[in-house]
């Protein structure tokens, strides 16, 4: 017998500090908060979308380890309270060391009151484009200077710069740059089109 549950259309808002509460007596679910307080449970991705996943975050993780003074890593599970107010968790993110050294034990062990510098988006079967692509101008107007959002479905990359250029779009690169946000970071791609 298969159960079907009927959720209300009218979007779940929540404060700051609600968001907080459950995410803390839920710390299994993976939570996200729009500025507007919207609470948003993403699901979890299938194993396709995992093993991407974890060679983008495993290759960040070693071009971070590689270069400890300019910075700190992060992986999906990781929220962050941007400016806006809203509360994210990239896929993948980095952020430079002055601006992570800057805050307090307490705002380190608990959401990070910033936007990364560096953050990563990677689309599964069921993510929206339009929902990641306003996601991801969300972390440009919040601070961050470079993003990557990868679709394997479209073998596309749409590369978001905080510089005011338009979103520059990819057609299934082997590799992407760090660019001068993350100087030497090459992202090989191998492992991510289908």
């Amino acid at each position: 017998m298969q159960l079907s549950i009927c959720l209300p259309e009218t979007p779940l808002t929540v404060t700051p500090e609600q968001f907080l509460a459950i995410a803390v007596a839920n710390p299994d679910l993976r939570l996200e908060r729009t500025e507007n307080g919207e609470l948003i449970v993403n699901p979890p991705t299938g194993s396709e979308s995992s093993r991407r996943n974890l060679s983008i975050t495993a290759q960040l993780w070693n071009w971070a380890e590689n270069h400890s003074e300019l910075g700190v890593a992060f992986e999906s599970s990781c929220g962050f309270r941007l400016p806006n107010g809203s509360t994210r968790a990239p896929d993948a993110s980095w952020v430079r060391r002055e601006r992570w050294e800057s805050l307090s034990p307490a705002e380190k062990e608990g959401l990070a009151p910033l936007c990364p510098d560096f953050v990563v988006e990677l689309r599964s079967k069921t993510d929206s484009l339009s929902t990641l692509q306003e996601k991801m101008r969300e972390y440009m107007e919040n601070g961050a200077r470079l993003g990557w959002l990868i679709d394997p479905q479209n073998c596309q990359v749409e590369i978001y710069r905080s510089t005011g250029k338009t979103v520059e779009i990819l057609e299934q690169p082997d590799t992407l740059s760090g660019e001068d946000i993350l100087p030497d970071f090459l992202l090989s791609l191998n492992r991510i089109w289908p």
